[in-house]
């Protein structure tokens, strides 16, 4: 059932008053004007309802709500008046015994206890399960931005949204005006603001975030008014000052007895700790102060210590108690502190800004990060390599489901020389064999040396179109035919005496007296 609603006018404006739709709160849409002037009541801090009788020719509605900042106070009024002419009466009427329906289940869900509490009276629960499932309930629940639900019946987060966004403001209004006479002002609110939830959700949480720790002291300026020195502190500031400046809490729990709050801070506020503290130089015309001056060589660092957590695996001061220099023996030139002014002013800054940054809050991590202060490579640079054992492989293995698919090539070529010898026939292939041999070998034995011996051997390992084995070739060629030539001139017939010489040369006496070889030849 669609929320009620009706023409109103408030403070003589029109616009339009609805019910929300989970009828938790009323809202008076201007028909003219900004969102600025939108006006939403909660239904549980409206108080009491008037309406003018029947019989009156206005029809009027009267809202009281109780402040909700102070309660104590008296109620505000909120008179609207309907302006929809014949049917003013029975909007009126509809928004009226609605809101007193929400009212009254207000006051009963106020008034019924909770299952907890119940329980917790009538002893039904121990104190022990009663304490286990409030913590399982506030365990499992989540932020309240998450719920789309809350989000689009938030009229307080809408107008506050409205307010900081001017063209969504624009867009609104743009929207309100076109809208359809059929299509109600709590079904138009539904309808926009269900496409704009991130907005919401962004905004709810830009509203949820609260401001960090600051240099407070640096913020606080003085200001003179009729020649008096005047400055303004919040209780919130001296929180702050405590917190980042423990010096400044002993000194004011050390004289506040002493001295009134008010004169502790004058005096503070003008005294050279002061300028210290903000990283000021101190200059001799600063003016002087007998109790707070003492404290200008008071140690920043004491509490440092005990405030900052160091795994004694890290901690370099470990060996303090063991210093020589506390028995008299002064440090080394490199060790010993600046007398530079400007160092005890670096080093308080220094130190705020540590305790500053300690306060932030750690931006978002991998889900894989390792949990605790010391992450994975700060552990592994400071493990004692000596102790390590071997290291084991981080490998990452790579299953195959398919192999045959990686060495399917190899394997069909494989296949293909298989098939083509299955393919051949073994007649032919014992006749070529044949042909081969009676080619290359003769019958007396013998066989061409430069056709047995053929380069052409490593067809299949080397590639005859490369150059090397065309040289390769040529060269083979030239050795054979040398070979030939040779083995040529010395076969001689058993029956002949002139050893391959022309008879007429053989018979010459030259050549018979040659000493050597033909000497012995011509025994012979």
């Amino acid at each position: 059932m669609a929320p009620p609603s009706g023409s109103a006018a408030y403070k003589k404006k029109d616009g339009t008053l609805t019910m929300s739709p989970d009828r938790q709160s009323v809202s008076w849409i201007p028909a003219a004007g900004g969102a600025s002037g939108t006006i939403t009541i909660s239904v549980s801090q409206v108080t009491n309802l008037q309406q003018t009788p029947a019989s009156s020719p206005k029809v009027m509605l009267k809202i009281f709500v109780l402040p909700p900042n102070n309660p104590s106070a008296a109620p505000e009024q909120y008179i609207f008046s309907f302006t929809a002419g014949a049917n003013a009466r029975a909007e009126a009427d509809a928004i009226k015994d609605a809101l007193s329906a929400a009212i009254q289940a207000a006051k009963s869900a106020q008034a019924t206890p909770t299952p907890a509490a119940a329980s917790a009276e009538g002893g039904g629960m121990s104190a022990a399960m009663a304490m286990a499932s409030a913590v399982s309930s506030a365990g499992s629940g989540k932020n309240w931005w998450d719920d789309d639900k809350r989000l689009g019946t938030d009229v307080e987060l809408q107008q506050s949204l409205l307010k900081a966004d001017a063209n969504l403001q624009k867009m609104f209004m743009e929207s309100l005006h076109t809208k359809p006479d059929t299509l109600s002002a709590g079904q138009f609110m539904s309808q926009f603001w269900s496409t704009r939830l991130h907005l919401l959700r962004a905004h709810a949480i830009e509203r949820s975030q609260t401001r960090g720790s600051y240099n407070v002291l640096s913020t606080l300026k003085p200001r003179t008014e009729d020649n008096v020195t005047k400055m303004n502190i919040s209780k919130e500031q001296i929180q702050l000052i405590f917190n980042q400046h423990p010096l400044v809490k002993r000194v004011y729990d050390e004289n506040v007895p002493k001295l009134s709050e008010s004169q502790f801070w004058s005096r503070f506020f003008q005294s050279r700790l002061f300028k210290k503290l903000r990283g000021e130089r101190i200059t001799d015309s600063d003016a002087t102060d007998a109790v707070l001056d003492k404290y200008l060589k008071a140690d920043e660092q004491g509490n440092l210590i005990r405030e900052v957590h160091v795994p004694h695996f890290l901690d370099l001061e470990g060996n303090e108690g063991n210093n020589s220099q506390r028995r008299g023996n002064r440090p080394d030139l490199d060790m010993r502190p600046s007398a530079v002014e400007k160092v005890p002013i670096i080093r308080t800054l220094n130190t705020l800004s540590e305790k500053i940054m300690a306060n932030v809050a750690p931006a978002d991590r991998a889900a894989s990060a390792p949990v605790g202060k010391l992450d994975d490579g700060t552990y592994d640079e400071l493990q004692l390599r000596d102790l390590r054992g071997d290291e084991a492989q981080n490998r990452i293995l790579l299953n195959i489901r398919d192999q045959n698919r990686f060495f399917s090539a190899a394997k069909l070529a494989e296949d293909e020389q298989k098939r083509s010898v299955e393919q051949q026939d073994p007649d032919k292939i014992l006749q070529d064999l044949r042909s081969t041999l009676e080619r290359n070998f003769r019958d007396d034995g013998s066989a061409p040396l430069g056709k047995l011996v053929d380069p052409e051997e490593d067809e299949e390992e080397e590639d005859s179109e490369t150059s090397s084995r065309r040289q390769r070739h040529l060269a083979s060629k030239q050795i054979l035919d040398v070979i030939k030539d040779r083995r040529a001139q010395a076969q001689v017939s058993a029956s002949s005496d002139t050893y391959g010489l022309s008879a007429a040369l053989h018979s010459c006496p030259e050549t018979r007296n040659v000493p050597g070889k033909w000497r012995h030849s011509s025994s012979h």
